[in-house]
């Protein structure tokens, strides 16, 4: 007979004994993160004045009202910037005998020199009151907090930063700027300089919400994919943090900081073993905020390099960043190459096509009247073909700008492409069509309908697939081009990353190299794609607007020019166009 194991029995000694063992690991377990001296108030360190405001005017969130506090240093002088940093769910954080005791470390910390004199401004989530005592309001945290897109952004920077410098002289250096926040809050910190760098340099989050709750956890995806952002981060979090239907907060944490590694950032994550809570974050407060302020006085700079495997890199050439090609139109589009590696565009609205010489940098207007051409292709007779939109015709003019030859009327258009042999692929936004010409007959024909706007338009290296980007959705679609000029096998191949507001990409010129990538003028800024379908990296946009084509020009077809609103920016790359009259067959892709 097998006998089951003895149970232990335990006298009641004994049972005092493991009750007091696990009451004074307990104790050991809450003493675990004890508050420093920089966190209590120190003999003769000046203290700073806390004032309580609340904004009730917000056009951003219509409706919501919310206090918020001004923290100002003792040593701040009127009429001097100070640096700035903001603090989300603010009433947890301006208490003294809160959970981070933010007035208390700033003045004992800017005392010691280990940070710029810094205004705090701490600001409380909106709240739309209720109409009626019988009735609730609207809470928008987790909306302002949570949500990914650049709106939290714009309201501090619009609305509540000016509001203070109504009476405090605040820095315009990003680099003196920092935001911070725990929880929700803490996405929202990191949310706040990811989308405006050139606002917010310093993060830092505590319990940062990295999970689904409205797509947080897609950040460690958009780190890993994205050019290098001028980014100092912070990330604290507990291995006992909350597990629930969004996910879990400890490996969203986590995962995001093994992104900053990978793609290089200067960046952080201190671990510690608390749940949702800052019994961890509100004793660390003052070393944290001396790793964000270290060498404050030297700019954060974005990690030229990146990390040792950041695929991006391999598109960027190290130190060269956006620069100015040309500006002071009212809308840039359709860049195109001449054989000398020059660049024309148009000016739509303004009805005219300019050129710039790649080497001398001048910019000279090539032709005025242009029926306000939109898309342009230089083909294989060395003409300049375009979209004539204001007329309704695709034309080509001769390289002096003359002999105007009409090649299909009564047409709608946006963008073209000309193939080796003459044919004329041009996207038809209003008809949903895709038209094409033939080189031959010049007869034209929808070759596909459907698409729910079609936008830009290429062709592969080998001029054997044809990609036509819908900006009303994630897509760029791939088709077979046939020999009668037929498309054929058509799918939505390339999927696109979105921004937070819209599940439109906004996709519309677009250009590729001679290994295949795709290289898509979007929202979110220029979207490399691999020849499976896949967004393998993304080149931050030259400025806060929107982008609108692209394409890759200079001798050697490796600077690639972006048209962007009024203006027209260039970047060397490590990667190299084509001539579309000159195709190739690029590499097999890694699948």
């Amino acid at each position: 007979m097998i006998c089951a194991p003895a149970q232990p029995r335990y006298h009641q000694r004994d049972m005092r004994i493991l009750f007091l063992l696990a009451l004074s690991i307990t104790l050991i377990r809450a003493a675990d993160y004890p508050y420093g001296a920089d966190s209590s108030r120190q003999p003769r360190v000046p203290q700073g004045k806390v004032t309580q405001h609340t904004w009730a005017s917000s056009k951003i969130y219509p409706g919501s009202s919310r206090d918020y506090w001004i923290y100002v240093p003792a040593q701040y002088k009127p009429g001097e910037p100070a640096a700035l940093m903001v603090f989300q769910d603010g009433a947890g954080y301006v208490k003294e005998d809160g959970h981070s005791r933010i007035p208390i470390v700033f003045d004992n910390l800017i005392a010691k020199g280990d940070m710029p004199v810094t205004i705090a401004v701490m600001v409380n989530p909106g709240v739309m009151p209720a109409p009626t005592a019988d009735s609730t309001g609207r809470y928008n945290r987790s909306f302002e907090y949570d949500a990914l897109g650049d709106r939290y952004a714009r309201f501090l920077i619009e609305e509540i930063l000016p509001e203070v410098a109504k009476t405090y002289t605040l820095t315009q250096d990003p680099n003196l700027r920092a935001v911070s926040g725990s929880s929700s809050g803490g996405i929202a910190a990191f949310t706040v300089a990811w989308n405006r760098p050139d606002y917010f340099r310093r993060v830092l989050s505590f319990i940062g919400s990295y999970t689904n709750l409205r797509g947080g956890h897609m950040y460690a995806s958009l780190v890993r994919k994205t050019e290098p952002k001028p980014l100092r981060v912070y990330l604290q979090d507990g291995r006992n943090d909350q597990n629930i239907y969004s996910g879990h907060w400890f490996i969203g944490n986590e995962d995001l900081a093994s992104a900053l590694q990978y793609a290089g950032y200067e960046s952080t994550f201190t671990i510690g073993e608390e749940g949702h809570n800052m019994k961890h974050g509100g004793p660390l407060m003052p070393d944290a905020l001396r790793w964000l302020w270290k060498g404050w006085q030297k700019p954060i700079a974005a990690a030229q390099q990146g990390g040792t495997r950041h695929y991006v890199t391999g598109f960027l050439t190290p130190g060269k960043d956006w620069e100015q090609a040309s500006a002071g139109h009212r809308f840039t589009e359709g860049p195109a190459v001449d054989k000398d590696g020059n660049v024309f565009f148009t000016d739509v609205p303004a009805s005219k096509i300019h050129r710039i010489a790649h080497e001398s940098g001048q910019v000279t207007v090539w032709k005025e009247d242009t029926g306000n051409a939109n898309g342009l292709m230089f083909g294989p007779d060395g003409r300049l073909y375009a979209c004539q939109n204001g007329k309704k015709r695709i034309v080509s003019w001769a390289a002096d700008g003359l002999g105007e030859k009409v090649h299909a009327s009564e047409v709608y258009s946006n963008d073209l492409v000309v193939l080796k042999n003459g044919a004329i692929y041009f996207t038809d936004p209003p008809s949903r069509k895709i038209w094409h010409i033939d080189p031959s007959s010049g007869a034209k024909r929808a070759v596909h309908e459907g698409l729910e706007f079609p936008n830009g338009i290429v062709v592969s290296p080998d001029q054997t697939l044809l990609m036509a980007a819908d900006m009303r959705n994630k897509w760029v679609w791939s088709f077979q081009i046939q020999p009668d000029g037929g498309l054929a096998h058509g799918q939505a191949f390339f999927r696109l990353e979105t921004p937070d507001e819209t599940g439109q990409s906004g996709a519309e010129g677009m250009t590729v190299d001679n290994e295949g990538h795709l290289y898509v003028a979007t929202r979110l800024g220029v979207q490399i794609c691999d020849a499976p379908g896949r967004v393998v990296a993304i080149l931050n946009k030259p400025h806060a607007g929107s982008l609108s084509n692209a394409v890759f020009a200079g001798p050697g077809l490796d600077w690639l020019y972006v048209t962007a609103g009024d203006r027209v920016y260039r970047r060397p790359l490590r990667r190299k166009g084509f001539f579309p009259w000159t195709p190739l067959k690029p590499p097999q892709p890694r699948l």
